[in-house]
C-alpha cells in the first residue's frame, strides 16, 4: 500500500439526505428543465429536440461520432419538426410562429452544443448562411430562402479561402459580366460548413470588371458547383468548393460594393454569438459526466469527491460555467436591445465569442484533470468535449481576431460612458428586426456603453470590493502608463491589456445578469474569487513583458491580489451547488 499524506483526504461526504435544500443553479439540465420561460409553441420543439437526442441516445451518439457519419437522422429531424424553419425564419417570410429570436435561439444553442458540437454546427452554419439573405434586400432570394427551410433545409456561408483565410480584402471567386446581363462564376472557396447539401450557399466575392464586392447565392446541387473534398476528418461536412462558370443572374445578387462587405461583417455579428453558447453547453454536458464518475469512484478508501484537491477542482470548474453562462444570458439582453443609437452589442458579441469560449477551454482542463485517464475512453462524452471544444474559440475569427476588436472600445468604456434607460430581462417574443439592419460597420470607436460602475458600486460584497481596485488601478495604468507608441504596434503586449479590460466587462455582466435572476451571493463571491486570479495573472505577464516600462511595470504590480478567503463560503458553494448536481443527469443509453 502506498504511504500516503493523511492530509490528502478529509472526512467523507455527509449523508445528503440531511443536507440543506437544495438551491438553484443555472446549468442546463435537460430532463428537468420546464422552458417555461419560453412560449408553448418554442417549448415544444425545444422539448422535441432533446428527447430526439435521448432516444437516439449515448451509444448511437458516440458510435456517428467515431464512424464520422453524416447526420441524416438529425436533419430528418429537423425537416419533419420545422425545427429550423421556426427558428431561422424572421417573422415577415414565415407562419404564425416563425420568428428570429435571440433569447429563443441560444436556448436551442444550448441543447445542440450539449449532446455535441456535429449537430450544432450544421445550425451554426446555416445561421450564418442565411445572414446575407435576410440583410438583402433581395426579396426572390429572401422567399426562396424561406421556402427551403420549410422543406428543411440547410445553409451555408462561402467566406473564407484557401489561400487567404478569412481575409476577405483578398478574395479570388470573381463574377465577370455577360453581354446578355448576366454573370459567370468562377473561384473556390474553403472551409464552408454544409456546403455538401445547402440549399443556398451565400458566396462572397468580386466583380472582375470593377473589383467590386459581391455578396451571391449559389446551389450547392448545379453542375457547375464543384464538390472538392472535406477538409475535415468529422462527421460535419466543412467543404472545399470550386465554381466553374457558374450562371448568376441578377436576381441571385445578394448585394454589391459597401454592402455587401457590410453584410459579411454584420452576418459574423450574429453568427459569433453562438458559439459561446455551444461551449456552455458542452462543458455543461461533461461537467455531469465528470461529477457522477468521480462521486461514484472509490479509491484509497474513499470517494474521489472526499479529496481535498478534487473539490477544488469541481467548485473551480463550476464557478467558472455559471460564470460563462451568466454573461451570455446576460448579452442576449444587450443583443435584442439594440438599435442605430444603441450598438453595445458590438463588445459583448465578440465578448461571448472570444471569452465564453477560451473559460470553456479552462472549464475543461480543470473538469478532466478529476476525469484523468477516464476522459479518454470511448464511450464517454467527454471524450468528444475535449476535443470539441478546442475548436470554439478558433472558428469565426480567432480570440486574437475578437480582441483586436474589443480593444477599440476600451476608451470609451473606461471614461466616455453614454446614457442608455436599464435594460431588463428581453425574453418576450419578438423578432430581431435590427439584426438584420445593422448599418455601416466603421466607426466602432464612436460606440458608446453605460457606465459600469453603476453595477459594481451597488454590490458590496468582499471579493467583488477587492475587483473594484484592480479595476481602478487599471484605470491608472491608462492614465499614468497610457502605452506607448511602439507598445500599440505590439500585439502581444496589446492581448496582455485587452484580456485586463475583458474581465472588467466580464464581471459587469455577471454582476447584472445575478442581480436580475437574484442569485446566491456565494455564487457571486466563489466567481469573483476566481476573475481576481485571472486578472492577477494578466497583470504580472504584462509586467513582466520586457517593453514594459517601469511605470506600468509599478502599477501592475499592485493590481495581483488576493481574494477573500472564507472557507465557510466555500463549503456552501460546495455542499449546496457543486455537489448537489451528483446523479442529476446522465444521457440515455
Amino acid at each position: 500500500m502506498l504511504n500516503l499524506p493523511k492530509n490528502l483526504f478529509i472526512k467523507k461526504q455527509p449523508d445528503r439526505r440531511h443536507s440543506p435544500a437544495r438551491k438553484q443553479g443555472v446549468l442546463l439540465n435537460p430532463k428537468t428543465e420546464s422552458y417555461g420561460h419560453l412560449d408553448e409553441e418554442s417549448q415544444k420543439l425545444v422539448k422535441k429536440t432533446i428527447d430526439f437526442f435521448e432516444q437516439r441516445g449515448k451509444a448511437k451518439l458516440k458510435n456517428d461520432d467515431h464512424e464520422r457519419l453524416w447526420y441524416a437522422d438529425f436533419l430528418s429531424f429537423v425537416k419533419e419538426e420545422k425545427l429550423f424553419a421556426t427558428f431561422l425564419t424572421p417573422d415577415a417570410y414565415g407562419s404564425e410562429n416563425t420568428r428570429w429570436d435571440t433569447y429563443r435561439n441560444c436556448a436551442l444553442n444550448e441543447i445542440l452544443g450539449f449532446y455535441g458540437l456535429a449537430h450544432w454546427y450544421t445550425w451554426q452554419v446555416s445561421i450564418l448562411g442565411l445572414g446575407p439573405i435576410w440583410i438583402s434586400d433581395n426579396e426572390h432570394v429572401k422567399q426562396k430562402a424561406a421556402s427551403k427551410l420549410n422543406e428543411g433545409g440547410i445553409f451555408a456561408f462561402g467566406l473564407s479561402e484557401k489561400e487567404h483565410g478569412a481575409d476577405i480584402y483578398a478574395s479570388d471567386m470573381f463574377l465577370t459580366p455577360q453581354q446578355d446581363g448576366s454573370y459567370r462564376a468562377n473561384g473556390s472557396k474553403y472551409y464552408i460548413g454544409n456546403g455538401n447539401k445547402a440549399a443556398l450557399v451565400s458566396t462572397f466575392g468580386k466583380l472582375s470588371d470593377s473589383d467590386e464586392y459581391v455578396f451571391f447565392v449559389v446551389d450547392s446541387q448545379h453542375d457547375n458547383y464543384e464538390l472538392v473534398q472535406n477538409v475535415v476528418n468529422s462527421q460535419n461536412y466543412v467543404s472545399e468548393y470550386r465554381l466553374n462558370d457558374y450562371p448568376i443572374r441578377e436576381e441571385d445578387i445578394l448585394a454589391k460594393g459597401r454592402d455587401a462587405w457590410d453584410m459579411a461583417l454584420n452576418t459574423v455579428n450574429i453568427g459569433k454569438f453562438n458559439l459561446g453558447w455551444a461551449s456552455i453547453g458542452i462543458c455543461t454536458h461533461s461537467f455531469y459526466e465528470a461529477i457522477n464518475h468521480a462521486s461514484h469512484r472509490y479509491l484509497f478508501d474513499h470517494y474521489v469527491t472526499d479529496f481535498v484537491h478534487i473539490k477544488l477542482l469541481f467548485t473551480e470548474a463550476y464557478a467558472r460555467l455559471t460564470a460563462m453562462k451568466l454573461f451570455a444570458q446576460r448579452a442576449i439582453d444587450y443583443m435584442r436591445v439594440a438599435g442605430p443609437d444603441d450598438r453595445r452589442y458590438l463588445l459583448f458579441t465578440p465578448m461571448v465569442k472570444m471569452k465564453v469560449t477560451t473559460q470553456g477551454e479552462e472549464v475543461m482542463n480543470l473538469l478532466w484533470d478529476i476525469m484523468a485517464a477516464k476522459g479518454f475512453e470511448k464511450n464517454m462524452y467527454f471524450e468528444m468535449a475535449v476535443r470539441d471544444i478546442r475548436a470554439l474559440p478558433k472558428l469565426e475569427g480567432t480570440v486574437h481576431v475578437n480582441m483586436a476588436l474589443i480593444l477599440k472600445f476600451m476608451g470609451n468604456y473606461f471614461f466616455k460612458p453614454g446614457k442608455f434607460a436599464e435594460t431588463p430581462k428581453m425574453d418576450q417574443a419578438g423578432n430581431d428586426d435590427f439584426l438584420f439592419n445593422q448599418g455601416a460597420t466603421k466607426g466602432l470607436g464612436k460606440t458608446r456603453f453605460h457606465d459600469y460602475r453603476e453595477i459594481y458600486n451597488g454590490v458590496d460584497l468582499p471579493n467583488v470590493n477587492i475587483f473594484k481596485k484592480q479595476i481602478r488601478l487599471l484605470k491608472i495604468l491608462l492614465l499614468l502608463g497610457k502605452p506607448t507608441k511602439e507598445q500599440t504596434k505590439d500585439f502581444d503586449f496589446l492581448l496582455n491589456l485587452g484580456e485586463l479590460f475583458t474581465l472588467v466587462v466580464y464581471g459587469q455582466l455577471i454582476l447584472e445578469e445575478a442581480k436580475l435572476i437574484n442569485l446566491d451571493d456565494d455564487i457571486v463571491e466563489q466567481i469573483f474569487d476566481a476573475i481576481i486570479r485571472d486578472f492577477s495573472k494578466f497583470a504580472l505577464q504584462l509586467s513582466a513583458k520586457s517593453s514594459t516600462t517601469l511605470v506600468q511595470q509599478k502599477i501592475c504590480e499592485r493590481m495581483i491580489k488576493r481574494p477573500n478567503v472564507d472557507n465557510e463560503r466555500y463549503q456552501r458553494v460546495l455542499d449546496n451547488y457543486v455537489y448537489e448536481t451528483k446523479d442529476q443527469y446522465e444521457m440515455n443509453p
